[in-house]
């Protein structure tokens, strides 16, 4: 991919906000994808990386020629030398980009997150000392913070929408319950997948007993549905309360069909849904529903959360074929061992009949594990489960057309890059 490079001065202007570009390569969001900074006199910061002063820069992450306007004809006159007709470009082969963190990701909620981190400890409970050590080994577990982060990043976006001047306390609520509801479902799936680490280090049943780990789940569960209860809107109540259950239908769905080589793909989406993205679906909803948008807006919001979450359970599936136990925090192929049918299995079993003995068999016989994983590999599993992924992907940036132009809505859509980044 070639492309051009200019500089433009700025002038006093600090913030350039763009469309999407009109690249004419495809009408694909995840090709239409560009990033962009805020530029000042001193520096042009984007995520990490730092600009000269008076450089506007653009960057696209797929081949093709690239398109930059600004995003109201008003603002046109505020860059000198740029007017509706013109284009920038750079040549990503001359000036690379570092991939997108997590860090950078949050940069625009990092004080909201901060509050967040300092309030959940307190927010459990201090009833029973074993309670707050289960508390406090999940909280620390090296936990990404990536279902609240979501929370505030929408709720922003959302708020500027409406108008709001600044997040409620509901907003604020809403993540700290997101993340406990989460966090007691980490801790009862570990126990029903007799997992011993998680994220690095050892589970909490495994430290303090099934006993302990399924009552300090529940005791989570029942002290985020509380705070819940008392944000008195019925409609998020609702939302957020089937997703409880939403969790215990995956689970049932999941434990019906282990070693089921007859699993359809909708099986697996749905049960996907159940377990993964219903909980990013109902908090980006209701974090929009708190900014008090349109009903249209919050059922974008919704759906936005639906798509990207099953992105991200395909993408977590990929890595379980692709990265080792150390890079997982968890062993490698776990899912597969235990009889669990997912896309990149699903999409190989239609490539390789001799993996379905195999698998129906329950790897009963020594290195046929080992086997079936060469054979989801070699399959195209792999690849077609990758196009699965970038298919929600795109539908997830989809949604969120309806939000303005923003920092925040610039972070969600990176958040969808992002998680498509971990199998590039």
């Amino acid at each position: 991919m070639m492309m051009s490079c200019r500089n433009i001065d700025l002038g006093g202007t600090s913030v350039l906000d763009l469309m999407p570009c009109g690249c004419s390569s495809s009408s694909s969001p995840l090709t239409r994808r560009i990033f962009f900074g805020n530029c000042s006199k001193t520096v042009c910061s984007i995520g990490r990386r730092s600009y000269g002063a008076g450089n506007l820069v653009f960057l696209r992450r797929d081949s093709g020629s690239c398109r930059a306007i600004p995003a109201k004809p008003k603002e046109s006159a505020l860059v000198n030398g740029l007017g509706e007709d013109k284009t920038v470009m750079i040549n990503l082969r001359q000036e690379s980009r570092k991939p997108i963190s997590l860090e950078s990701l949050f940069e625009v909620v990092a004080d909201d997150l901060q509050s967040l981190n300092d309030n959940l400890l307190s927010i459990v409970g201090a009833e029973n000392p074993v309670l707050i050590s289960a508390a406090e080994q999940i909280f620390s577990a090296g936990g990404k913070r990536m279902r609240p982060g979501l929370v505030f990043l929408v709720s922003q976006a959302t708020a500027e929408l409406a108008g709001l001047k600044e997040l409620t306390v509901e907003h604020q609520r809403l993540a700290e319950i997101i993340e406990m509801i989460h966090t007691a479902s980490l801790i009862h799936d570990d126990v029903l997948d007799e997992s011993d680490m998680r994220r690095g280090k050892e589970t909490v049943h495994e430290l303090f007993g099934t006993r302990v780990a399924v009552l300090a789940g529940d005791f989570m569960f029942a002290q985020a549905s509380w705070y819940l209860a008392n944000l008195e809107n019925l409609e998020v109540i609702k939302l957020i309360s089937q997703v409880i259950k939403d969790f215990a239908s995956g689970e049932i769905k999941q434990a019906s069909s282990l070693f089921d080589c007859d699993v359809k793909l909708d099986d697996y989406l749905l049960k996907s849904y159940y377990k993964t993205a219903s909980l990013v679906a109902a908090s980006t909803k209701g974090a929009a529903i708190f900014s008090s948008v349109e009903n249209e807006v919050a059922e974008q919001m919704y759906q936005f959360g639906k798509n990207l979450g099953l992105s991200f359970q395909v993408v977590d599936d990929i890595l379980d074929f692709t990265q080792s136990s150390e890079q997982l925090g968890k062993p490698a192929a776990n899912d597969l061992a235990k009889g669990n049918i997912t896309a990149p299995v699903i999409f190989a079993l239609e490539n390789e009949p001799r993996l379905r003995e195999i698998i129906e068999s329950e790897f009963c016989e020594p290195g046929s594990l080992e086997e079936a994983i060469e054979m989801v590999r070699s399959g195209g599993g792999i690849k077609r489960a990758q196009e699965l992924a970038k298919e929600k992907a795109e539908l997830a940036l989809t949604n969120l057309s309806c939000l303005p132009r923003s920092g925040f809505r610039s972070a969600l859509e990176d958040m969808v890059m992002f998680n498509l980044e971990r199998i590039d």
